[in-house]
């Protein structure tokens, strides 16, 4: 039986985004004293909504970034993300697959809905992912807790009316498996470059190297 309900995190999965967002947090923390490459932000920070970095960060440096990091960092993602982000290969045909078959889908993301909106634009899928985002931003307003927790993931199948048990999501990082699986629902950890051993090792069930092999798992 397919789930009745498919989420997908967004950057790593949908979006080719990670690079570009930890270039641009890796110039942000040496700006402030942090010394860091694109590929260390990454190791460090992937999957991280920004509230969840600030105290790390401002524990390593013995100090406050003050009142108006978090803005400032957004407002260069967003910048950066207009310009730069590509959609995942296989990511439209993917979603246009679960249209085709009739199963509901969803993505929820750790970004913020600026973000989103100009990653979607950028990679021309506006129209197929409208109305099916759910941003950490909005989770937090709402008084929930980006990933890990789970809430974003329970927000996505309560407000589709399925049970999180009868849910699959599609997760790229340990910080994503482990929030769906504190959610109770299935994940597969979407592993392109590696074994995927940390994602199991958070709760994904399986890995998958490309986005195109989750017909078959469907099917």
């Amino acid at each position: 039986m397919p789930p009745e309900l498919v989420i997908f995190d967004c950057d790593g999965v949908l979006i080719d985004s990670e690079g570009i967002a930890s270039t641009v947090v890796a110039e942000n923390l040496t700006a402030h004293g942090w010394p860091m490459t694109a590929d260390e932000a990454e190791t460090i920070f992937i999957g991280m909504s920004i509230q969840d970095m600030q105290p790390m960060i401002e524990a390593h440096l013995g100090r406050a970034l003050g009142p108006t990091w978090r803005t400032e960092l957004a407002e260069c993602l967003v910048i950066a993300l207009a310009a730069g982000a590509r959609p995942i290969q296989g990511a439209r045909e993917i979603l246009i697959h679960l249209n085709e078959r009739g199963i509901p889908w969803r993505v929820a993301s750790n970004s913020s809905d600026e973000e989103m909106h100009v990653k979607f634009a950028r990679t021309g899928m506006s129209d197929i992912v409208a109305g099916r985002l759910y941003s950490a931003g909005r989770i937090i307003a709402a008084g929930g807790r980006p990933k890990p927790a789970p809430d974003i993931y329970l927000t996505a199948a309560r407000d589709a009316g399925v049970d999180p048990a009868d849910c699959l999501v599609i997760e790229d990082s340990v910080v994503g498996v482990t929030a769906a699986a504190a959610a109770g629902m299935r994940v597969l950890g979407l592993a392109p470059h590696g074994d995927g051993a940390p994602l199991r090792a958070a709760g994904a069930a399986g890995t998958l190297r490309h986005l195109n092999e989750l017909a078959g798992v469907l099917a």
